[in-house]
């Protein structure tokens, strides 16, 4: 399937704008993706004509606002292809996703002299919880091994899965480095040592097809911000004998049956982890950005961005000075590089006053940045509302860049 990208475009009122004088060229969809006019239009009715609290009114307005909230519940596990949409947790981002796992699951499971095992390219949301959960409860961090181009060394991380080893920790998608790991066979690897297993899926879900029954994770995290649709709604997507054992992560109301001052009883999952008042319209938004991409195809969206990302790359080797860090060949359309004399934070300002919208920084993967020996990197993600013509812009503002700093 081809995309009519232009069509596309016309759906995203901020692609229509300009940057200093000139045409926007968003190229940071890694950090935050933009939104289409469905999904501000949806949130924007949802406040003008439907809003209301959910869960706890019985007045019409109050049980049409609570259907629409559940419905979106339904569609994340069909998108995700979860079995059971009960296994779908709302919260704000993957990194709470990530704390409520190690806040809860982590807290009865994890002791004293076990073993949790991450990557060296996690981002900072699946490191320090964890790092939290060993300093609490004497647990040990173990780390896998990645090579020069940036892929998993998956011998290695085999080599550490032993008996006290708890949790396998991994993204799926790193965010700084683009590389796609192979998780299924990650996950069956931790399988046959009994090891628990989180996947960090903030930056493959937006991207690719996402079947978290065929990757088998006890847990799947993402973030609806990068999926085209608001902040303030993300999921955690767990297995449902697991989240029904874990304790709660947030006391207060709709996530109980009965409280009296003798005790608590909890609400059946998923509510027993979705207290007080949720961000209703930005998970009725995230619905409407669900469809949106279902209306467009995940498999057309990753062919699509795959194509993108072999234009970019071949134009960026041409830039005099710049060195693409990361360079394994299962990759998502993400971008980082380095150029000779040149500060990524230089060359994220100076692409700035060209229009064009970059990352520049550690990409909170300060463990990454160190692995690959720089201090930071200049970031270029790309998504299916991307062009050529925007990466041409791209090349041509870091020509300019070299030009000023060789």
């Amino acid at each position: 399937m081809t995309l009519d990208v232009d069509r596309i475009r016309k759906d995203f009122p901020i692609l229509g704008t300009e940057m200093r004088g000139r045409p926007l060229t968003y190229l940071d969809s890694g950090a935050s993706a933009q939104k289409p006019k469905a999904v501000i239009d949806a949130m924007s009715d949802f406040y003008s004509a439907r809003y209301a609290n959910i869960h706890r009114g019985v007045y019409q307005l109050s049980a049409d606002a609570t259907r629409d909230y559940e419905a979106v519940r339904g569609k994340v596990a069909r998108f995700i292809g979860a079995k059971d949409e009960r296994e779908i947790v709302f919260v704000r981002n993957a990194t709470e996703a990530i704390n409520l796992v190690a806040r809860t699951w982590g807290e009865v499971n994890v002791g004293e002299g076990d073993e949790i095992v991450l990557t060296w390219m996690e981002h900072h949301a699946n490191i320090v919880p964890w790092q939290m959960l060993a300093d609490r409860k004497g647990a040990t961090i173990r780390v896998a091994e990645i090579d020069d181009d940036g892929v998993l060394d998956v011998h290695h991380l085999a080599s550490l899965l032993g008996p006290r080893t708890k949790l396998l920790a991994v993204t799926h998608v790193s965010n700084a480095l683009g590389t796609i790991n192979p998780v299924a066979e990650l996950v069956a690897l931790a399988k046959e040592h009994g090891v628990t297993t989180l996947v960090d899926g903030a930056q493959a879900v937006p991207h690719q097809p996402v079947d978290v029954d065929a990757i088998g994770a006890d847990f799947y995290a993402f973030s609806g911000h990068k999926v085209f649709g608001p902040s303030g709604a993300g999921v955690l997507h767990g297995r449902y004998p697991l989240l029904d054992a874990m304790p709660p992560f947030l006391g207060g109301g709709d996530m109980i049956e009965v409280v009296s001052f003798d005790g608590t009883t909890f609400a059946p999952v998923p509510q027993k982890f979705e207290a007080g008042t949720p961000d209703i319209a930005s998970v009725i938004g995230f619905g409407a950005a669900i469809d949106y991409l279902d209306g467009i195809g995940m498999d057309a969206i990753a062919a699509y961005e795959h194509e993108l990302l072999e234009y970019a790359t071949a134009g960026l080797d041409t830039v005099p000075g710049l060195r693409i860090v990361g360079r394994a060949k299962e990759k998502a359309a993400v971008l980082s590089f380095v150029l000779e004399d040149a500060h990524p934070h230089d060359i994220g300002t100076c692409l700035d006053g060209e229009g064009v919208a970059i990352r520049a920084g550690h990409h909170c993967a300060q463990p990454l940045m160190q692995r690959v020996g720089v201090p930071a990197t200049a970031r270029a993600s790309l998504a299916f509302y991307n062009t050529r013509e925007d990466i041409d812009r791209l090349v041509d503002a870091l020509v300019k860049t070299a030009e000023l700093f060789s």
